[in-house]
C-alpha cells in the first residue's frame, strides 16, 4: 500500500482547478507562502501544524465523522462507518466526508477513503473517549483477544463489581487508577486476567479500544450531533429604538470619559494599563458599574480616542483624533466605535480577573489582549443574523450552538466570552432588547464601510434637544441628549444624578462654584438656565446661585509670596485661628491682608477644603478664572500599516494557475532528466559534495555533477576533478577542456559508473 503522504500528493495532483481552489479557501494557511508546486502543497497540507489548524476549525458534526473514519480504519466500507456512528443518514454522512476530503483531511484511494497520517496525532490517543487498540497496549496479544465475540462472551461472565468498573470507563476516560483497597484490587485483577483491562504502569490501567466499542454496543459517540442545534428565540418589539438609545448613552459615556481624562489624566502603570484606583475614580465619574466602565475605557482605546501620551511620566489622555470625532455626525461617531469594537482583539470582560501574573488584569493592560475574542464576536453576530429581524436569542441555546460550531474550545471559557459579547453588544447598541438591530446587521454585512454602518444607525439615534426642564428641588431634566453648548454647560454647572431615557442633573453649591470659577457670572448663569429651560427658573435655584456668588471671591489670593486679602476681618481671624491651616504659616500684614509662602493655587485648594470660598487674583487685581485643562496625547508619526493580501477566490485562482504551470514544468524536467545520459543526481549537503570531490581527485575518478548557473537553471556535467581549493574545483570536462566550477553552485554529485 502506498504511504499516506505519497497518496495524498497523488490525490491532490489529480484534483481539478475548482477543487484545488476549494481546498485553499478551506485552509488559507496553505497559501502563505505560496507553495512551489502541487507536491509542495500536498506536503504542507499533511504537516501537523496545518492539520491541527484545520481540525480546530471543524464543527462537532465534522469532528465526529472524522473520528469515526479514524476508528474504522483505512478503506473501510461506508456501511461500517454508518454502523459506528449509529445512524442511517447516509446523505448527511456522505456530505460531511466530502467536506473532509475537500479540506484534505482525508484522501481517496483505490480502496476508499484514508485519513491523513497526522490527523490521529492531532486528535490524540483517546479518540471520542476510546482507548488505543489492543495491539498497541499489548504487543504480545493475539488476534482473538480483540475479537468482539470473544469480548462479549467474557463480559457475560464478568462479576457485577467488575462490570460496574468497566461501565464507569465506557464513555471515557479510557485510563483509570487501580483502587488501593483490596476489594477494588480483586475486581481489577479479574479484568486484567481476562484482558479486558491492560496495565500501563504499576497503578494505572487502560481500557482497550475494542473492549470500549463492545461496551458502547458498537457506537462511537454517546449522542450523535451531525447538524447544529436550533436557536430558541422570542419576538421583541422596538429593537432599533432600544439600540439607538443605548448607542446614544454610549456616545455620552465616551464624551464624559474624554472630558474627565482631559482635565485630570490618570497615570500609566509601569507594566502598562490603568490602575484599579483610577478605574474606580472613572467609574464614579461615569456613574456605571465596574464591567461597564471597563468596556467604555477599552472601547475608547480601541477606537483611538484615548492613548498613552508617551511623555516622561506617561498618562492616559484623549488623543488629537477625539476633537474631530466629537464634531462628527452622531451616526459616524457610533460607526467608528462599533467597527473598532468588532475588529478589536481586546476582551474588556477580562478586566479584574486573575491573570497569569501575580494580580488581576488591569484595564488597558496587556493581560486584556485576547485575539480569540474577535472571532467569537463575529460568530455570535452571525448566529444572530440567522434569526428573523426582531427575534432575541435564548442565551443558553445560542451558547450550545456556538459550542457545536467550535467543540475544541473550552466550554467554560466560551460561555463566559459569549455572555460578555452579548452584554457589550447591548451596551453599544448593536443589539436592542436582545435582538440584532438594523445597524448591527449592517455592521456584519459591511464591516469595511463606515458610511453604510453610520447610515443604518443615524435614523435611530435620538435627536439632540436644546432645552431642559428645571424643577423646584434644584434638579433639571434633559429629555434627551443635549446639543453641544448646552451639554457642556450642564456638565460644568450641575452634577449628573441619574441617566436613562432622560438625564437628571442636580445643581449644588460645588457645581455652581465650578461654573463661577470658569468665568460665569451669576447673571449669565441664571440667564442661560432661563433661556434653556421650558419651565420657569425656581426661586431656590436663584437663591443658591446668588448665595454662592456673594461668597465667591470674597476672599482673594495672589502671589507676592502669596497674599490673602478680604474686606471681612472676621474671615481672616477665622483663618488665623484654624489649626488645619497652620502648615500655611499665615501672617497678618494689615487688618484685611494675610501673607503666606505657599503657592497661590495651593492656598485656593486648602482654603476651599476648609469651608472658605476664595478666588485667585491676578497681579492687576482682576480675578483669574480657572480654565479646565485639556490634555491630549501627542500625535505620533505612524508608518504605513501592514499590507494584507487576503486569500480570496481571485488570489486562489492565480495561485492554482501558478501551481499548474509549475507542475507541468516539473513533469517536463523529470522527463528531460530521465532522457539525459548518466545517472540521476540527487541534491546533497555541500559538505558531502566536497568530500566526494576530494575523493575523486585522489582516485582520479570521474564525477557527474549538477551545476546551477546565474539564472537558477541546473545543468549536468561529467568532470574529472584535478584539485579542490579556495571554494572552486579545477577539472576537465567531457571535451577535454579545463574549467573551473564554484563549489557553492554544485547542487549534487555522484561518481561515474
Amino acid at each position: 500500500m502506498a504511504t499516506p503522504s505519497r497518496s495524498l500528493a497523488d490525490d491532490i495532483r489529480g484534483r481539478s482547478d475548482a477543487e484545488l481552489i476549494d481546498l485553499v479557501l478551506a485552509r488559507p494557511d496553505l497559501a502563505r507562502p505560496a507553495p512551489a508546486d502541487l507536491t509542495s502543497l500536498a506536503a504542507r497540507a499533511g504537516t501537523r501544524a496545518s492539520v491541527q489548524r484545520a481540525v480546530e476549525a471543524l464543527d462537532r458534526g465534522h469532528l465526529q465523522v472524522l473520528e469515526a473514519v479514524v476508528v474504522v480504519g483505512d478503506g473501510a466500507d461506508r456501511a461500517d462507518l454508518l454502523r459506528l456512528l449509529g445512524t442511517d443518514e447516509r446523505k448527511t454522512v456522505d456530505a460531511i466526508v466530502s467536506d473532509l476530503w475537500r479540506s484534505a483531511l482525508v484522501w481517496r484511494g483505490a480502496d476508499g477513503h484514508h485519513v491523513v497520517r497526522t490527523v490521529p496525532e492531532v486528535l490524540g490517543s483517546s479518540i471520542a473517549g476510546l482507548g488505543v487498540p489492543m495491539r498497541e497496549l499489548r504487543p504480545s496479544s493475539q488476534p482473538e483477544d480483540a475479537d468482539p465475540e470473544r469480548i462479549r462472551a467474557t463480559l457475560a461472565q464478568a462479576p457485577d463489581d467488575s462490570r460496574a468498573m468497566l461501565e464507569r470507563m465506557t464513555w471515557g476516560p479510557a485510563f483509570g487508577v487501580l483502587p488501593a483497597a483490596p476489594p477494588g484490587r480483586t475486581t481489577a485483577r479479574w479484568l486484567l486476567e481476562h484482558h479486558l483491562l491492560v496495565p500501563v504502569s504499576t497503578d494505572r490501567v487502560a481500557l482497550p479500544r475494542e473492549v470500549g466499542l463492545v461496551l458502547r454496543e458498537g457506537r462511537l459517540h454517546r449522542s450523535l450531533e451531525l447538524t447544529p442545534p436550533d436557536i430558541e428565540a422570542r419576538a421583541v418589539s422596538l429593537v432599533d429604538a432600544a439600540a439607538g438609545g443605548a448607542a446614544s448613552e454610549c456616545l455620552t459615556h465616551v464624551d464624559e470619559l474624554a472630558a474627565a481624562w482631559g482635565a485630570d489624566p490618570p497615570r500609566v502603570l509601569r507594566a502598562g494599563g490603568l490602575s484599579v484606583r483610577d478605574l474606580r475614580v472613572t467609574q464614579l465619574a461615569l456613574d456605571l458599574d465596574p464591567e461597564h466602565t471597563a468596556f467604555v475605557v477599552e472601547l475608547a482605546y480601541a477606537a483611538g480616542l484615548v492613548a498613552d501620551d508617551g511623555e516622561v511620566v506617561p498618562v492616559w489622555a484623549p488623543t488629537s483624533e477625539i476633537d474631530e470625532w466629537s464634531s462628527s455626525e452622531s451616526g459616524h461617531r457610533w460607526a467608528t466605535m462599533a467597527l473598532a469594537w468588532l475588529g478589536s482583539t481586546r476582551a474588556p470582560h477580562l478586566v479584574g480577573r486573575r491573570s497569569t501574573g501575580t494580580g488581576p488584569a488591569n484595564a488597558l493592560g496587556p493581560d486584556v489582549q485576547w485575539p480569540a475574542i474577535r472571532a467569537i464576536r463575529r460568530e455570535v453576530l452571525r448566529e444572530l443574523t440567522s434569526l428573523q429581524p426582531g427575534s432575541a436569542a435564548d442565551h443558553a441555546s445560542l451558547r450550545e450552538r456556538l459550542a457545536w460550531r467550535r467543540p475544541n474550545r473550552s466550554a467554560a471559557v466560551l460561555d463566559e466570552a459569549v455572555e460578555a459579547v452579548l452584554r457589550e453588544a447591548e451596551w453599544l447598541g448593536v443589539t436592542g432588547r436582545g435582538a440584532l438591530s438594523e445597524a448591527g446587521r449592517a455592521l456584519i454585512a459591511s464591516p469595511d464601510s463606515v458610511d453604510d454602518v453610520a447610515a443604518a444607525m443615524a435614523a435611530h439615534l435620538p435627536s439632540p434637544v436644546d432645552h431642559i426642564l428645571v424643577q423646584a428641588d434644584l434638579t433639571a431634566v434633559a429629555p434627551g441628549p443635549l446639543v453641544g453648548g448646552l451639554g457642556s454647560f450642564m456638565r460644568l454647572a450641575a452634577d449628573v444624578e441619574s441617566r436613562g431615557g432622560a438625564t437628571v442633573y442636580r445643581f449644588t453649591p460645588e457645581s455652581v462654584r465650578r461654573a463661577l470659577d470658569a468665568g460665569w457670572t451669576a447673571a449669565d448663569f441664571i440667564e442661560t438656565v432661563r433661556r434653556s429651560s421650558r419651565t420657569p427658573v425656581p426661586q431656590p435655584l436663584e437663591y443658591l446661585v446668588s448665595d454662592v456668588a456673594r461668597k465667591h471671591g470674597q476672599t482673594r489670593i495672589g502671589g507676592a509670596a502669596a497674599y490673602i486679602r478680604s474686606d471681612d476681618e472676621a474671615v481672616l481671624d477665622t483663618m488665623l485661628a484654624s489649626r488645619d491651616l497652620t502648615p500655611l504659616r499665615l501672617r497678618r500684614l494689615a487688618p484685611t491682608v494675610l501673607v503666606s509662602s505657599a503657592d497661590p493655587r495651593v492656598l485656593v485648594d486648602l482654603l476651599r477644603d476648609n469651608g472658605f470660598a476664595p478666588v485667585h487674583e491676578g497681579q492687576d487685581g482682576t480675578v483669574v478664572h480657572a480654565e479646565t485643562p485639556r490634555r491630549r496625547a501627542g500625535s505620533r508619526r505612524r508608518g504605513p500599516g501592514p499590507t494584507v493580501s487576503p486569500v480570496d477566490r481571485p488570489h486562489t485562482q492565480s495561485l492554482v494557475d501558478g501551481l499548474r504551470a509549475a507542475e507541468a514544468t516539473a513533469d517536463q524536467r523529470r522527463v528531460e532528466d530521465e532522457a539525459r545520459p548518466g545517472p540521476r543526481i540527487q541534491a546533497m549537503d555541500p559538505v558531502v559534495t566536497l568530500s566526494l570531490l576530494r575523493d575523486a581527485v585522489a582516485d582520479r575518478h570521474g564525477v557527474w555533477i549538477g551545476y546551477s548557473d546565474g539564472h537558477g537553471a541546473t545543468s549536468r556535467h561529467l568532470i574529472h576533478p584535478q584539485r579542490v581549493e579556495g571554494g572552486r574545483v579545477r577539472a576537465t570536462d567531457e571535451s577535454g577542456h579545463e574549467k573551473s566550477f564554484s563549489v557553492h553552485r554544485i547542487t549534487g554529485a555522484t561518481l561515474e559508473g
